[in-house]
């Protein structure tokens, strides 16, 4: 067994040391690759596509973790979890033949470059057949997987384990029933919060300078983790010693990029923080989307759109900032982050409105996956749900069915992960105001606490808990989702007077 083990953990190295490679040149391609590099990029990724499939399907390592979990009473949990996943990622990869699997991976670098040429051009035609592509392989390898199920319950399991369209259709089911009325009277109310000053020139330069001192602010340790800009802000682990974060920057938006880096900083923590005996390997990432959306958003919405977070950053962006900004008071800039309107674009949505953006996606995706919706007729169902729930018209489709870079890259069933993340980090806060002094040590910029908090019950285990098993730790209960809801209710309120 000692012998079984060893060899096990030296095929994962080799395997950890393949997708490093694979984060470095997707990262590469998103910050710094010029355009005409795709081809070449493409061929590089065939190469090592079809040697990861061998190195992830190979009759030894199936020996080996036959073996291991054969006898696993006999072995360490983590090696055991270990194990446990590398069967089902063989399982799930072997499903697909070879030949398909490398040219899936070529598809979506197509794809990536399709979008963002067509996203900048307002051309949905040009990225309609690479994404219609990219939705003939989500479905067909759903089948491959388990044809037992409907696709989408398929696709939506990679993303978190167990979840499936009827679940999501009661959480959605909730979040309508109880939210649309608060954002109706929102927008009856009028406008009531002044935000003009979050559109004062703030140069570049400067908003580099404020995104290093929020991640200072964060706790964020920059010998591990860097920053940098692109079209569409990510964040890349490839492991606890090497994180990267990345923001866009706009001269009279600079709220948009401040609250892209306390996001994509909120992922970055909980990569920093997974413990050091499960960094290189399998185990040593985030236990899912949903659970690691609920840290990237409950950084940005529930700690950064605070009030006492922006009393206490407010000095540093008035000595950073334009002039418009010196006599703002950190009241009126809660009142202005907190701004609740109907709109057009996801990542610029406040709290309140966001999951209605996420619903016009899990319904889109739905009907794409199942065959409903042609592909060709996106854009005018993008449209019609945007017109439903939300009451906006979509003036062209860079600001529509274009404006995420998901489905450029196959992910079919990751939107909902944002929701539920939303959801997930309110329930966590209610455990965490019980336990920790929360406002007062964000009113002193002191995340330290906090960050260790989340670290015991979340980060350290990275995936050698599962989803529902990190609920549990974190808040003490099953998912609730009426603790989203009421907390949602209890902030508008307030910002609104209702």
């Amino acid at each position: 067994m000692e012998e079984t083990i060893r060899k096990f953990k030296e095929h994962l190295r080799k395997m950890d040391a393949y997708n490093h490679a694979f984060g470095v040149l997707n990262y590469d391609s998103e910050t710094a690759m010029p355009k005409g590099g795709s081809e070449h990029l493409g061929m590089t990724y065939a190469v090592l596509s079809e040697e990861m499939y061998k190195l992830t399907t190979s009759p030894e390592l199936k020996a080996w973790v036959k073996e291991i979990l054969a006898h696993k009473d006999q072995v360490d949990y983590i090696t055991r979890r270990e194990a446990e996943e590398l069967h089902e990622d063989m399982e799930r990869t072997e499903k697909i033949p070879m030949e398909e699997y490398v040219a899936y991976q070529v598809a979506q670098n197509a794809a990536s470059n399709a979008w963002h040429t067509a996203k900048v051009t307002d051309d949905f035609a040009l990225f309609a057949p690479h994404l219609e592509t990219l939705v003939n392989y989500s479905r067909k390898f759903a089948g491959y997987w388990d044809s037992t199920k409907a696709p989408y319950d398929v696709l939506l399991d990679m993303y978190e384990k167990g979840l499936t369209m009827a679940t999501l259709d009661e959480f959605f089911a909730l979040l309508r029933k109880e939210l649309l009325p608060v954002v109706e009277a929102v927008v009856k109310k009028g406008p009531v919060v002044d935000d003009s000053f979050l559109r004062a020139r703030f140069p570049l330069a400067k908003q580099r300078q404020l995104s290093d001192r929020l991640m200072e602010v964060m706790t964020i340790d920059r010998d591990h983790c860097n920053i940098g800009e692109v079209e569409h802000p990510f964040t890349t682990n490839f492991s606890k010693d090497d994180v990267r974060i990345t923001t866009h920057y706009h001269e009279r938006a600079f709220a948009s990029s401040m609250y892209s880096v306390i996001h994509e900083g909120g992922h970055a923590l909980y990569e920093l923080n997974i413990g050091d005996d499960i960094k290189y390997s399998p185990l040593g990432g985030g236990a899912s989307m949903s659970i690691h959306e609920s840290q990237s958003r409950f950084y940005e919405n529930i700690i950064g759109r605070s009030e006492a977070f922006l009393n206490y950053v407010l000095p540093d962006i008035r000595k950073l900032g334009p002039k418009a900004l010196k006599s703002v008071s950190a009241h009126d800039f809660y009142l202005a982050v907190n701004k609740s309107e109907p709109s057009l674009i996801r990542t610029e949505a406040d709290e309140l409105t966001y999951s209605f953006h996420i619903m016009i996606r899990y319904e889109l995706e739905k009907q794409l996956i199942a065959g409903t919706l042609a592909v060709k007729d996106l854009p005018a169902a993008w449209n019609k749900l945007y017109k439903e729930y939300l009451g906006v018209d979509v003036p062209n489709d860079t600001q529509g069915v274009l404006q995420d870079s998901h489905w450029s890259g196959g992910s079919f069933g990751y939107f909902p992960s944002y929701a539920l993340g939303s959801a997930y980090g309110a329930q966590m806060l209610k455990v965490m105001e019980r336990d920790l002094p929360v406002w007062e040590l964000v009113a002193k910029g002191d995340l330290k606490p906090i960050v260790a908090w989340l670290t015991e019950r979340i980060y350290q285990y990275g995936r050698l808990l599962k989803p529902n098993e990190l609920i549990l730790k974190a808040c003490e209960a099953p998912f609730d989702p009426h603790c989203y809801v009421d907390y949602l209710k209890a902030k508008y309120t307030e910002v609104y007077g209702l």
